[in-house]
């Protein structure tokens, strides 16, 4: 099954599900901070929406209560938005990667992080041949 493209309130939601586990409507309405708390049925409809698209699922029920759990995984989601950034460049990373130098986001760290990433797929690479 493909991913399912999620909306920025979305993510909001599976957010609070991927730092704190299981939770019912009224836990995730709870974990947005005060000033920009959605109302409950808004969370309610959000989470009923990501129900539909298979990103959460309910886990079970306490009384009345519905509590979900994310289906997708972080990673996952994050490489779905991260592959629909880099199909705005036709594929390519060198326009991102120049403004994360340019803004000051990618630090040497970063840098040498990934350079290991590199050097462990490459060798991973030769193992299997």
């Amino acid at each position: 099954m493909a991913l399912p493209k999620l909306t920025k309130l979305e993510l909001q939601i599976m957010d609070a599900l991927w730092n704190q586990g299981t939770l019912s409507i009224r836990e995730i309405q709870e974990s947005f901070p005060a000033k920009d708390r959605p109302a409950y049925t808004t969370v309610q409809t959000t989470v009923y929406r990501l129900e539909d698209k298979g990103a959460v699922r309910r886990a079970k029920k306490i009384s009345n209560a519905h509590i979900f759990e994310a289906v997708v995984t972080r990673s996952a989601a994050s490489g779905r938005l991260i592959d629909e950034l880099l199909s705005l460049f036709g594929g390519r990373t060198q326009p991102v990667m120049a403004h994360l130098v340019e803004s000051g986001q990618l630090t040497m760290d970063d840098v040498r992080d990934a350079e290991k990433l590199i050097q462990d797929l490459a060798r991973k690479e030769l193992k299997k041949k």
